[in-house]
């Protein structure tokens, strides 16, 4: 029988009508609270050998309309091999309407706004890194609805670096990132992981937003926040996620620190700095500058030249993570974005942006920051 469900981890559609396999509607659930909408994860049913047609309308509401243009939808038959569904974004038509047209091969398809980082593979990983030699975990605190913020604690050296994941919950890339970020650090046989070890005590967050990932959020917790604009002031009653880490952060310290993201609408991979926050010294610049030449060097798939514009002097968002952990610290802090579509700048058809591609380039960021780690502090 032909029918479409989401009532998993991260799923996220509304069924408007179902006329056929070639006459199904869908809409896009608001996060709780709020008014953000773009993630979505649906399974498709009963369809196999059929010409499906899939409308997603009122889009032009969505969070970033900007990133429906060009973007093809993540799909699987399995939930382990992500590949893209031919997709085409219409404006004007059904108030913004993503058209999806797929004949499936199997009796069940899976669809996401990118492929999903389950809750049960996220305790997954922290389990499988939680064991490895020299690691430790802990839990900074808890989400709305009483998950734990996991930290993973590795290396045995001075220099404190940060690095967190999906204080927006639908940025599911971010923790592929994590992934693979976390795989290479543990590698008893990488020399770059045993240098950074060597050098550095760190402090790795795979998931901020546990509530919202379980949801089907794209960009809040269970109590409609943006986690990403609390850390000027978190209170346990909107953002208990942000009291946590800064907490834990101000008992360690920092000297490095990145914020792992994706980008709906620009299709490369860019890091967002901390121009503009009101202490802002040239070592921090100049650190930065370093940071992501050696970034592009390492991967083709980081460019400079595409990216949010900086701040004017002074004119700093400092509810924002980077920002106000590079001026509450003194550090080098970053945020890392990648597409939610493909990578211009080197495409892939098939699978577009991937989970692949974010692991590897977890390693690379590890790669670049082993080149500088003497330079912090």
């Amino acid at each position: 029988m032909l029918g479409i469900d989401a009532a998993f981890d991260s799923g996220n559609i509304v069924v408007r009508h179902i006329g056929g396999p070639d006459d199904i509607e869908l809409s896009i659930r608001k996060d709780a609270h709020s008014d953000f909408y773009q993630w979505f994860h649906f399974r498709l049913c009963g369809a196999r050998g059929l010409p499906c047609t899939l409308r997603i309308v009122d889009l032009a509401g969505s969070a970033y309309p900007g990133g429906w243009p060009n973007y093809h939808a993540a799909v699987s038959a399995d939930r382990q091999t992500w590949t893209r569904a031919p997709s085409h974004y219409d404006a004007k038509t059904g108030n913004g309407t993503l058209t999806i047209s797929i004949m499936p091969e199997s009796d069940q398809l899976w669809f996401a706004y990118f492929a999903p980082y389950s809750m049960e593979r996220h305790h997954d990983l922290v389990a499988r890194i939680g064991a490895c030699p020299g690691v430790a975990v802990d839990c900074l605190g808890h989400s709305i609805e009483g998950q734990t913020i996991d930290r993973i604690r590795l290396g045995t050296g001075p220099r404190q670096v940060w690095l967190y994941a999906r204080q927006h919950p639908g940025e599911s890339m971010a923790e592929w990132w994590m992934e693979g970020a976390l795989e290479r650090l543990t590698d008893p046989a990488d020399p770059i992981a045993r240098q950074l070890r060597a050098k550095a005590s760190f402090h790795i967050v795979p998931n901020m937003n546990p509530d919202g990932s379980c949801r089907g959020h794209l960009r809040t917790n269970a109590a409609g926040t943006n986690l990403n604009r609390e850390w000027a002031n978190p209170s346990v009653e909107k953002s208990p996620e942000v009291v946590g880490v800064l907490a834990a952060m101000q008992a360690s310290g920092v000297d490095f620190a990145m914020d792992v993201h994706g980008d709906e609408a620009i299709p490369q991979v860019f890091i967002a700095g901390f121009e503009g926050i009101p202490s802002i010294t040239d070592r921090q610049l100049a650190l930065l500058t370093d940071y992501k030449a050696r970034l592009g060097r390492l991967t083709p798939d980081f460019q400079t030249r595409i990216g949010y514009p900086a701040a004017a002097p002074g004119k700093a968002n400092l509810t924002m993570s980077t920002n106000a952990v590079a001026e509450r610290f003194g550090c080098l802090a970053m945020t890392l974005e990648m597409p939610f579509k493909d990578n211009d700048d080197l495409p892939d058809p098939l699978h577009g942006w991937s989970p692949g591609r974010s692991k590897a380039l977890g390693r690379d960021c590890l790669a670049a920051l082993a080149e500088i780690i003497d330079d912090l502090r």
